[in-house]
């Protein structure tokens, strides 16, 4: 058992688009389609029970990633802290969850379930193939981000609005101007704004630095455009049947 907690481990790298990889894409995918079709059957004590033990998913299976860190001696102040975008989406997914923020839950929205799908996709989990911890922990995290945005908008009845997607978008450039700041600080790479991540990653595509942060921003916008046009479709049907 201990080997798939160790630090090296030996059994095999993760491999994207491997069987075990596309086996937990459809797990992940299954769980939400069960949320979107069943959920608004629980009753009104089963949907708080339903977003407190999500909420507590997300906290333990983060805190465990931290322990695990910790223990294997790479917790460092430059590279743990809740900065990076699904880092931080984990703690404001849980709140949100708990206190049901509609505030909280515009991010979560956007920016979690554009996030966290694309961590799925191209999951960093390095050396730590399936069924190392690092693999489980990596989808449990970034596939309860994506959960708790769909479980608040189809079982809780949430929606984005336009002026959500201008809140998020206005929120989210203070936020990366503030962890800039605070990169330059501590000489940190938290969201990967003071440089490309060391590993290969679809950044490398997108051209030098600081050019390769406008153009995630644009795909940023494109996948929340993308996440709105449900409702923007809907909204114009209603309007051209109120008319």
């Amino acid at each position: 058992m201990g080997e798939y907690f160790a630090k090296d481990y030996q059994g095999g790298e993760f491999i994207l688009f491997s069987p075990p990889h596309l086996a937990a894409l459809v797990v992940v995918l299954i769980i939400n389609l069960l949320v979107v079709f069943f959920g608004k059957r629980l009753s009104p004590r089963g949907r708080q029970v339903t977003r407190y033990a999500l909420a507590a998913i997300l906290v333990v299976n983060e805190t465990a990633w931290h322990v695990w860190n910790i223990v294997n001696g790479q917790w460092t102040i430059q590279t743990m802290l809740p900065l990076h975008l699904c880092s931080a989406l984990v703690w404001a997914g849980a709140y949100m969850l708990v206190t049901r923020s509609y505030t909280i839950y515009e991010y979560c929205y956007f920016m979690g379930i554009a996030g966290a799908f694309q961590a799925l996709l191209t999951p960093d989990a390095g050396i730590y193939g399936f069924p190392h911890f690092r693999a489980f922990q990596t989808f449990i995290s970034h596939g309860c981000i994506i959960l708790s945005a769909i479980y608040m908008t189809f079982v809780e009845g949430y929606r984005p609005t336009w002026k959500s997607l201008g809140r998020v978008a206005i929120g989210m450039n203070i936020y990366m101007v503030a962890v800039f700041v605070f990169n330059l600080i501590i000489g940190s790479n938290y969201l990967f704004i003071a440089h490309k991540p060391e590993t290969a990653s679809l950044i490398d595509m997108l051209g030098p630095w600081p050019l390769y942060i406008l153009a995630l921003e644009a795909i940023g916008l494109v996948c929340c455009l993308i996440l709105y046009l449900p409702y923007a479709i809907r909204d114009r049907r209603a309007a051209r049947v109120t008319a």
